[in-house]
């Protein structure tokens, strides 16, 4: 080849090389564009279907003001700009969420709690597989939890709590690996509680409170070795507490009052030395309160009424010196009562089978004792 002919070519080369970056970065700067107004338009139609503003929060949302990621609790990513956190919280607002949410798609969290949005949670939902945290919690939403959640890998809190969803806890939930914090409370949920949930292993707060929940805690339970509040209250839960429950060890918080729950204490509880609150209140639980239960050295309140637990109060429970509030009314307690805790601020021993009398190491201001002992 002459040196002519390969001059040629290495410049058609170089040409056609400028063309290709030169389109290149065309192709780039429309997509980013595309989605930078797709965001924009995606946040006008959210606040289409919001229908009451009654603090004005959304106002800066227009159609004149071009710069979306300036609008009030609109945050952008610094490179691509486009929206990566949504926060309408504590707003009083008043309507729908949009399915255009669902174009969000930098989107990683969303805060829209404690407002009065109602209607369904759309299922676009599904599509922000960046989305790491849905915090919904305190609305009126309403229908089944979307099954197009389940495509969010990435989440890590869920907060659905205090709404009027319905319909079962499926076993999908099970597959978010990440998860740490999951809040269901106070809604209208039936079935039982997906054995699936114990694969959410790095779980730290597990809230299903306040619903209809039916069956039994779900076996493996004390794989859940991250939880540190861990609350069934107020369901229709039934049969034994696992002993398991004693494998928690960060387990501050454990509530399961107002269910069916059956048998005894497990005496393996005694393990959670970090408990600050136990609720285990209106159950059918029996036998003894477990030895050992000095151990919770951290512990502020200890509920155990309304079941059927019988023999005497071990004496170590009146030198837990943090007990702040100690029910353990209608049982079938018996023995004699020793000194209570100056920490001690309201006591429930009514209904028992308690002999001698009572006596108080302080005079305490606003100290309380609920009914007759007997």
């Amino acid at each position: 080849m002459s040196a002519k002919c390969l001059l040629f070519s290495q410049s058609f080369l170089f040409i056609i090389l400028m063309h290709f970056a030169t389109f290149s970065k065309l192709i780039n700067t429309s997509g980013a564009q595309s989605g930078t107004s797709g965001d924009r338009l995606a946040l006008l139609a959210i606040k289409s279907m919001i229908k009451g503003d009654p603090q004005g929060f959304l106002t800066s949302w227009n159609h004149s003001s071009t710069d979306f990621c300036q609008w009030q609790g609109v945050t952008c990513s610094p490179r691509h700009q486009r929206v990566t956190h949504l926060n309408l919280s504590n707003r009083g607002l008043i309507g729908t969420l949009s399915p255009s949410v669902g174009n969000l798609s930098f989107l990683r969290v969303i805060w829209f709690s404690n407002n009065s949005f109602s209607g369904e949670i759309p299922p676009e939902i599904g599509r922000l597989f960046r989305l790491r945290e849905l915090h919904l919690r305190n609305n009126s939403f309403t229908g089944n939890i979307p099954a197009t959640l389940m495509n969010c890998s990435n989440l890590q809190v869920l907060n659905l709590g205090n709404n009027n969803l319905v319909g079962k806890i499926h076993d999908w939930i099970g597959s978010f690996s990440m998860l740490s914090f999951l809040s269901l409370y106070e809604n209208i949920l039936q079935g039982g509680i997906p054995a699936t949930i114990t694969n959410c292993t790095n779980l730290q707060v597990l809230d299903l409170g306040l619903n209809n929940l039916v069956g039994k805690i779900p076996d493996g339970i004390g794989s859940m070795s991250m939880l540190s509040i861990f609350r069934l209250h107020d369901n229709i839960l039934q049969g034994r507490i696992p002993p398991e429950i004693g494998h928690l060890f960060r387990l501050r918080e454990l509530r399961l009052r107002n269910n069916s729950f059956t048998g005894n204490i497990p005496a393996t509880i005694t393990n959670c030395s970090n408990l600050q609150i136990l609720r285990l209140g209106y159950n059918n639980l029996v036998g003894k309160i477990p030895d050992g239960i000095g151990s919770f050295s951290m512990l502020s309140y200890l509920a155990l009424n309304d079941n059927i637990l019988e023999g005497g109060i071990p004496p170590e429970i009146w030198r837990l010196s943090r007990l702040q509030e100690l029910y353990l009314h209608n049982n079938s307690f018996t023995g004699n009562l020793l000194s209570i805790s100056p920490t001690l601020r309201s006591l429930g021993l009514s209904f028992n089978n308690f002999g001698g009398g009572i006596t108080f190491s302080h005079k305490r201001f606003g100290f309380n004792i609920f009914g007759p002992i007997r």
